[in-house]
């Protein structure tokens, strides 16, 4: 039997500040990967593995 816990927050404005700014990264970053598999696929007719964008992440 699984159990459900539902939790509330109430940030701060300092910390909704710092939830807008890293929720923009994540989707800055997903943004990116997408049009970045896009690309590779019409260019080569594959994809990109998982761990081939994981890769590239430190460089961004």
């Amino acid at each position: 039997m699984l159990k459900v816990v539902k939790v509330r927050l109430y940030p701060n404005s300092q910390q909704q500040q710092a939830l807008i700014q890293s929720f923009g990264n994540c989707r800055c970053l997903w943004n990116y990967c997408l049009n970045l598999i896009n690309q590779t696929y019409k260019e080569t007719g594959k994809g990109l593995s998982g761990y081939e964008i994981k890769k590239l992440i430190p460089q961004l």
